[in-house]
């Protein structure tokens, strides 16, 4: 029998294709199946109907552990953007007395002057928002030797570098803990029995901002 896809003979898309985090919550529903086999288990006998008692407990907690983690591991990105933006609020006090700042970094210095009110809505589009301004806050610092050269700027912008790595590594542990829970909603019988009556849904991973797709496919020279 032939290969169902073929590289060689399919038909390829010349042009490519992006992609995108879909932004929808998906419940978990449970139909009559799972109560008949509730049912079945107690005509089984005590014994069957007891052990799934248990099981479910055990769920119910598995649970509760792993959102747990989820929150922790959002806790942990949360903080290296928190470092991030004290880090551009410290370099722009110290560049815009030297030059003229983009009036966008400025914008978003002003913002988080009172502080982040941290959600799973805005986490996202912080991040993004600092990634944009750094991008344009950093070239006109590099365009300035002396500014460059100063030991406080040079050290704000390694930092810098360093925590853009930590959240990559930190996204990518929470989208590993979401991919667990996600997956384990629609784990049949226990899981799925316990998540649809908890009223439970699936969760949406981290994903990267239009401007900084287009970003990434800017071609330096």
């Amino acid at each position: 029998m032939a290969n169902e896809l073929d590289e060689l003979t399919s038909p390829v898309e010349p042009n490519g294709r992006d992609i995108g985090v879909i932004e929808k919550q998906l419940p978990v529903n449970i139909g009559w199946g799972s109560t008949l086999f509730e049912i079945l288990l107690w005509l089984c006998g005590i014994l069957p109907g007891i052990i799934f008692i248990f099981m479910k407990i055990s769920a119910a907690n598995y649970f509760r552990k792993l959102q747990q983690k989820l929150q922790a591991d959002a806790s942990t990105i949360d903080n290296y953007i928190e470092q991030r933006v004290i880090i551009l609020q410290n370099v722009a006090s110290l560049v815009e007395k030297a030059i003229d700042l983009d009036k966008d970094v400025m914008k978003t210095v002003a913002a988080y002057r009172g502080g982040i009110n941290f959600n799973d809505t805005s986490r996202n589009s912080v991040s993004s928002e600092l990634d944009m301004a750094f991008g344009k806050l950093f070239p006109q610092v590099e365009a300035y030797p002396e500014l460059k050269a100063h030991a406080a700027i040079a050290d704000a912008m390694q930092q810098n570098s360093y925590l853009q790595k930590e959240i990559t590594a930190a996204r990518n542990l929470y989208n590993d803990t979401v991919n667990q829970w996600n997956a384990s909603l629609f784990s049949w019988p226990t899981k799925m029995i316990v998540a649809a009556r908890a009223g439970y849904t699936t969760r949406i991973p981290f994903s990267t901002s239009a401007d900084m797709k287009t970003l990434s496919k800017t071609v330096l020279l």
